[in-house]
């Protein structure tokens, strides 16, 4: 069976609501990550993140990578909210594939980028 390595950066992660979306496709966790310092990140109405990777202007986001078959992708992929899509991430060891947002999404929405990732955000406001 053919595996990939997918970036995960919001609700997908261990212990939060959408991790099920993974486990239930026999994805398992490989390790935390950050990403080079070149991506902003939105709270999309403070049900999950988006991140968009820029020129200028970025910080590290923390993730998590996740190891998944490769068919499996698409099932998560029609899972996810409208406007998340899947593409190349880079972090500080590498890239791989992980989940961005459209731009269209993080217009008008919260930028967090100062708190480096979802779980510090949900940290803040607890």
């Amino acid at each position: 069976m053919k595996t990939i390595h997918l970036a995960v950066n919001g609700t997908l992660m261990r212990g939060l609501e959408l991790n099920r979306n993974l486990t239930d496709v026999g994805a398992e966790f490989v390790r935390e990550a950050k990403t080079l310092p070149c991506y902003r990140l939105w709270s999309i109405e403070d049900r999950h993140p988006a991140m968009m990777r820029f020129r200028e202007g970025g910080a590290a986001i923390e993730l998590e990578v996740w190891e998944l078959p490769v068919e499996a992708l698409a099932t998560i992929l029609e899972q996810e909210p409208a406007g998340l899509c899947v593409g190349k991430v880079v972090l500080e060891d590498g890239e791989v594939l992980g989940v961005l947002g459209e731009a269209c999404l993080c217009e008008g929405q919260q930028e967090i980028t100062q708190f480096g990732g979802w779980r510090n955000y949900i940290a803040s406001k607890a």
